[in-house]
């Protein structure tokens, strides 16, 4: 079932709405972007990466892209590769095995629940939202070009 529905910059758009049972083979997913928030205090951000979770299909996914000269223009004194470093935490963690640290014992699930809870620190996970997939590594593709690129 396909209904119109104005969105907020003023847009009309589809919406596709399905029920229990017509997916259509897709899978419920959750996502989050990453911010880098390089002055707490002034909340100005720069969306660097984006968090994917499909339960049904076990996927924890990570993918980032620093744009090193807006993270400079909110900061000039802002530490790029410390930015980068964190960054590279976030996807070891998504990625499992030896370089999620203590992480690693945890299923996917509780490794994305982590991963998004809040946190007063330079790189900070926005809201979770919801979607559908067939591919959800292709979709952690898809939102970083979509939201971050």
């Amino acid at each position: 079932m396909t209904e119109n529905h104005i969105n907020v910059a003023g847009h009309l758009t589809e919406r596709h709405i399905t029920r229990a049972g017509q997916g259509g083979g897709r899978d419920v997913f959750e996502y989050a972007l990453l911010r880098v928030v390089p002055r707490v205090e002034r909340g100005e951000c720069v969306n660097a990466g984006v968090l994917v979770y499909c339960r049904a299909r076990g996927y924890l996914g990570a993918r980032t892209h620093l744009d090193e000269a807006r993270l400079l223009a909110l900061d000039p004194g802002a530490d790029a590769a410390g930015v980068r470093a964190a960054l590279g935490a976030v996807e070891a963690v998504c990625g499992g095995g030896d370089g999620a640290g203590q992480a690693a014992g945890d299923d996917p699930g509780r490794r994305f629940r982590w991963l998004v809870a809040p946190r007063s620190t330079i790189v900070q996970p926005g809201p979770v939202h919801t979607g559908l997939t067939t591919d959800p590594e292709a979709e952690t593709e898809r939102l970083l070009d979509l939201l971050v690129r």
